[in-house]
């Protein structure tokens, strides 16, 4: 705003005595200049948000939705979820943020019309609340409109949506407050997809349940499961992700497998239901799977993705699908990697957050609303 100390008419013109140091009119305001997001150790990211941790223990979000701190609408840069702190871990859902505490409590945020804020309600929160009656929890996945939690005596708990059976209890009925995940022990980690779900077991097993229409329960089958069942044909796996009809895993040698929907060069797709090698892939590290793209983290920090790449999510420059791993262009020293819907979340080693793809809402936290082909830092 332009301040005066007086305006007065001579010889038939407006004078503005304009104050030292205030820009004159007319002239173009810079907005102040925003620092980028540091000392970031874990990312994820959802529809069309994103979480990130920081290594002091405390969140911040970015994007669009139920941001959690109290706010809605729109934030193209990330802003600290308060008053949560002491966070070992974090997931994003759809639409909802999941954070478990050091310890072990789980405390959520964001739509919660499926009950996925697992809190006994069906109401949105300004604010993080507390996942009721769940303790010594150790990880934890957020799906479309559910999600999962590991607890330390390898036991799986779920709350939310429950239509096709993604919670594993052995029905069909939505809960607000956490379900056992019935017949399942001895599981070490959890991933939560659009309408089913994956754990792997101490032996090297995955086991899968919900939905099946695309085979994305690995069961060579395509009935809908309300209990887990064996994935086939995979073992001595150390990691697992999930997305829409999608299923991803991480063998100890380094090499992915996938199944459900997968990808073909004419830009088109199959239905595996049964476990199949991506070609191309060595030396894994880690993954990641967002609604239907993919990525991989290689133990040389570089990054490679696949699938659907409408809005810019595989980072090579395009809009063409890759039914192979691609390169993402122009990015290494990477740490960990994230997936939303259609976005794509790299964290480097020096703790910055790069990211590219779908950003109509501000998801990628560069401070725009512009889609990114490439790989853009946020701020």
């Amino acid at each position: 705003m332009i301040k005066t100390v007086g305006n007065w008419i001579a010889g038939g013109v407006v004078v503005l005595c304009v104050l030292a140091g205030v820009r004159a009119a007319g002239a173009e305001e810079k907005p102040p200049e925003v620092a980028a997001i540091a000392d970031v150790i874990a990312i994820d990211g959802g529809e069309a948000h994103t979480i990130a941790l920081k290594k002091d223990g405390t969140v911040w979000t970015c994007g669009a939705r139920l941001l959690g701190d109290g706010t809605t609408g729109e934030h193209p840069t990330f802003v600290q979820l308060k008053p949560l702190g002491n966070v070992a871990a974090i997931s994003s859902g759809k639409a909802h943020g999941v954070a478990l505490k050091s310890d072990g409590s789980v405390w959520t945020w964001g739509f919660n019309a499926n009950g996925e804020l697992g809190n006994g309600t069906k109401g949105n929160p300004s604010t993080p609340v507390q996942v009721k009656d769940l303790v010594d929890v150790t990880a934890i996945s957020g799906g479309s409109a559910f999600t999962l939690a590991l607890k330390k005596d390898g036991t799986v708990w779920a709350w939310g949506y429950n239509a096709t059976g993604q919670l594993g209890d052995g029905t069909n009925d939505s809960t607000t407050v956490a379900v056992q995940v019935k017949d399942f022990s001895d599981a070490t980690a959890i991933a939560a997809g659009g309408s089913h779900s994956l754990a792997i077991k101490k032996d090297g097993s995955v086991w899968a349940w919900g939905l099946n229409v695309k085979g994305e329960l690995g069961d060579g089958g395509n009935e809908k499961r309300l209990i887990p069942v064996k994935v086939k044909e995979l073992g001595e796996i150390t990691a697992i992700a999930a997305g829409e009809n999608r299923s991803l895993a991480l063998k100890k040698d380094g090499t992915v497998w996938a199944w459900g929907i997968c990808e073909l060069e004419d830009g088109s797709a199959e239905n595996r239901s049964t476990p199949a090698q991506v070609k191309g892939l060595k030396d894994v590290a880690a993954i990641a799977v967002g609604q239907a793209h993919f990525l991989a983290l290689v133990k040389d920090g570089s990054v490679w993705a696949w699938g659907s790449n409408k809005v810019g999510e595989l980072g090579d420059g395009t809009k063409d699908a890759r039914p192979a791993p691609v390169q993402v262009k122009d990015l290494k020293d990477v740490s960990a990697i994230g997936a939303g819907d259609s976005h794509s979340l790299t964290l480097k080693k020096d703790g910055a957050v790069f990211a590219w793809g779908w950003n109509s809402q501000g998801q990628l936290g560069d401070g725009t609303m512009e889609n990114r082909w490439t790989a853009v830092q946020a701020k």
